[in-house]
């Protein structure tokens, strides 16, 4: 598995995408994680599989359609990635950050990201939705290892506000509960009881598979970041009963009307800024 991402297969996407939809201008991009993709079953627009784009593939895991949708909101169009890739997948980090890529590279300047969680704190019980205010990577890796390519930014990005302050406020106001930090792990098998102990000690707050590498590159490159994460069950050791993923995508449907008026009032807010 190559932990280098390869700028000229995401270029070569970009440029598929690009001559799909010529007169795209997007100012936004929503990744959807696992349990989200009903969330924007009412947006209408032109949609276009992940496997017509260089590099993308299959997504492999269930409730991720692999699907990209060109949308409007209030008169700001915006690209939504109907589910992602994962490092865990083994397929290394290009598809796992191409759909930030793609978003510098038509234009738009912000990006959300969604994700399904296990919660760590008291607080965020199953159902909850947490902004992310930070993240801790125990990814094992970083998608920027490899030679420096100046299209992925400075060779040393700095990362003391990755989520921005401005866009996490937008979140609440929009739904949120409250916002925590966010640890990634690899995966794809859940936590053992003693990991979740080291990192509620190291100030997790709920913990997941994905969102930090897109996150760090999206930052990099110059895009605003958010993220919203939808905590679907308490982590290991504080659950009474065994994980599953058929678990995570129950818990979601059961908060998806508030995942869903959530989206929309942050997109809302966002196109109102542009107006």
């Amino acid at each position: 598995m190559s932990t280098q991402i390869n700028t000229d297969v995401l270029d070569a996407a970009a440029a598929a995408l690009k001559k799909t939809w010529p007169d795209a201008r997007p100012k936004a991009g929503l990744i959807l994680g696992s349990g989200w993709g009903e969330a924007v079953e009412d947006f209408q627009g032109l949609e276009l599989p992940y496997t017509e784009l260089p590099g993308f593939g299959k997504t492999g895991v269930m409730g991720h359609a692999g699907k990209l949708l060109l949308t409007e909101v209030d008169g700001m169009e915006v690209l939504i990635f109907q589910g992602r890739r994962h490092w865990y997948e083994g397929e290394g980090w290009t598809p796992v950050v191409l759909p930030v890529y793609l978003l510098a590279a038509m234009g738009a300047d912000t990006a959300l990201l969604t994700n399904a969680s296990g919660g760590i704190r008291d607080d965020l019980k199953p159902g909850s939705l947490m902004a992310i205010s930070d993240h801790i990577n125990m990814l094992g890796s970083n998608p920027l290892i490899g030679p420096h390519n100046p299209k992925l930014g400075t060779r040393f990005p700095d990362q003391s506000e990755i989520y921005r302050k401005p866009l996490r406020e937008k979140l609440l106001k929009a739904g949120a509960d409250s916002e925590g930090v966010y640890i990634a792990t690899m995966g794809p098998t859940f936590e053992t009881p003693a990991e979740i102990n080291q990192y509620k000690a190291i100030g997790a707050d709920a913990v997941g598979m994905s969102t930090a590498p897109e996150a760090m590159v999206a930052n990099a490159m110059g895009l605003q970041v958010a993220g919203l994460s939808c905590v679907c069950n308490w982590a290991a050791g504080i659950s009474p009963v065994p994980l599953t993923h058929e678990d995570v995508n129950q818990t979601a449907a059961e908060a998806m009307p508030r995942m869903k008026s959530t989206i929309t009032n942050f997109l809302k807010a966002l196109a109102g800024d542009q107006s």
